[in-house]
């Protein structure tokens, strides 16, 4: 009998690990945006040197959320505090669920007093729309992000969304905007003037440097864009194709795509339930050479994921009990590793190399072969010392780095091997085919990588330690 939704997913299934481990969901995909407009490296160079226009209109969606108890449902489900969360500004939002584990991530805006959207992915707007319906005063819209393959169809969101990013983006807004537009503090809004239109902004950084993010009715995209991109002309600006903004994540810090922590708890049974049978928890595609046959070894929790500072106890929320039971100083820490170059060019050249094994395909610029990744870390002796979750190519920096979580006591500096790869021949997904593993070495480094990113961000967001 055919499953009717997530829970008689997993109650039809041997082995949940198993279930994602062979989705035949494939890599995840940002759809519609052209995947490069000139190539992936020069639009990756942009954000860099001159400045670049992200175009983050299809792969997210926008979950509205209005009304008197709007704020109440989101300090009920949030880790960080809404003490201070002001009309006019953002926060980057990280619900976890009753064992602990991080469901997903996103930006949570707050349009005025009773009013916001969050944007990202699929996991947290499931598990706030589900919220919702549990006796909160609270009206729930829901922009469903773009079909992955349109297949030619007529593709339509509510809003667009763009971001002006790099060294020479506020040169770009000042010509868009026709004068001076107010530098507003990290993470606050503003308005800008393009083409006639008065959008609203978020101030961002990307991309290192100072830029802004800036949305409008969807029906004004071709306008909009049009105007941005015939103003950054003479600053050098670039429109960046999917295949460059997969990169940005790798310079800057942030780890996309945790598995949604949902899967064993008893007390979300219901929500299980509730989850569609071929939705994103049911398809979802683990890769790589981490293997355990218990699913919550999959969970992170946010301080491995980089967001301990984020985690405010002055508030009741689901998974609170769990999380004041972590000892922080013994979790694992968010790192970037450096692969090692000659081992890297191992993976490249295996393609044309007739007569060796065949590795897993090491694509450029975005490597990841699942939705969800998890290659081992290993130190010298063989042990698993980390988690590598996010793997690429850096056109800046001329480097395949990684994001990971380590072990507190490896140290920065330290060599270590990622096992690229997974084990016996690999699994039945789309993305791979017949392989052995390998063992690529790599450096433990800061994340964000980027100097530029580590030196302009504001603290505690993607790079060190203050409260969102």
């Amino acid at each position: 009998m055919s499953a009717k939704n997530l829970q008689e997913v997993l109650d039809q299934s041997p082995s949940t690990v198993e279930l994602l481990r062979n989705s035949q969901l494939g890599a995840y995909i940002y759809p519609v945006v052209p995947s490069e407009f000139t190539n992936f490296r020069r639009e990756v160079i942009a954000w860099r040197e001159t400045a670049v226009l992200f175009d983050q209109t299809h792969h997210m969606v926008n979950l509205f959320l209005s009304g008197p108890d709007a704020l109440k449902l989101l300090s009920d489900t949030g880790i960080n505090s809404m003490k201070n969360f002001a009309v006019d500004s953002a926060k980057q939002f990280v619900p976890v669920s009753p064992e602990g584990g991080v469901i997903g991530d996103g930006i949570l805006f707050r349009l005025a007093e009773e009013e916001f959207v969050f944007v990202g992915r699929a996991p947290v707007a499931n598990w706030l729309t589900f919220q919702a319906r549990r006796g909160y005063n609270v009206d729930v819209r829901l922009d469903q992000r773009s079909p992955s393959r349109p297949y030619g169809k007529p593709v339509t969101r509510d809003l667009w969304r763009f971001q002006i990013q790099g060294p020479r983006a506020w040169e770009v807004i000042e010509k868009v905007n026709g004068g001076p537009v107010d530098k507003v503090r990290f993470f606050r809004m503003g308005y800008l003037n393009v083409a006639g239109d008065k959008v609203r902004t978020l101030r961002h950084g990307m991309a290192g440097a100072p830029g802004l993010e800036l949305w409008g009715p969807y029906e004004t995209y071709d306008k909009i864009r049009d105007a941005i991109l015939e103003a950054g002309q003479e600053f050098g600006l670039e429109p960046a194709g999917a295949r460059a903004y997969s990169c940005n994540t790798l310079e800057s810090g942030w780890i996309p795509s945790p598995l949604p922590a949902v899967y064993t708890s008893e007390e979300l049974r219901p929500y299980r339930e509730w989850l569609p049978a071929n939705g994103y928890e049911a398809t979802n595609a683990l890769a790589g050479s981490f293997v355990s046959d218990r699913i919550e070894d999959y969970y992170l929790n946010p301080w491995e994921l980089g967001y301990g500072t984020f985690v405010k106890f002055d508030h009741d929320f689901i998974g609170q009990d769990a999380l004041r039971r972590i000892d922080p100083d013994t979790q694992r820490r968010k790192v970037t590793l450096a692969w090692n170059p000659e081992d890297v060019g191992t993976l490249l050249a295996n393609p044309v190399d007739k007569d060796g094994p065949v590795y897993q395909f090491f694509d450029l610029p975005n490597a990841n072969y699942g939705s969800s990744n998890f290659d081992s870390v290993l130190d010298a002796d063989g042990n698993v010392v980390g988690l590598s979750l996010f793997t690429g190519y850096s056109a800046n920096e001329r480097t395949a780095l990684s994001l990971a979580t380590v072990n507190p006591d490896v140290p920065l500096g330290a060599e270590v091997r990622v096992v690229w790869g997974e084990p016996g021949g690999g699994t039945r997904k789309t993305t791979v085919q017949p392989h052995e593993q390998f063992a690529v070495r790599a450096i433990v480094s800061p994340a964000p990588y980027s100097a530029v990113v580590r030196e302009e961000y504001r603290p505690g967001w993607r790079s060190a330690a203050a409260a969102v």
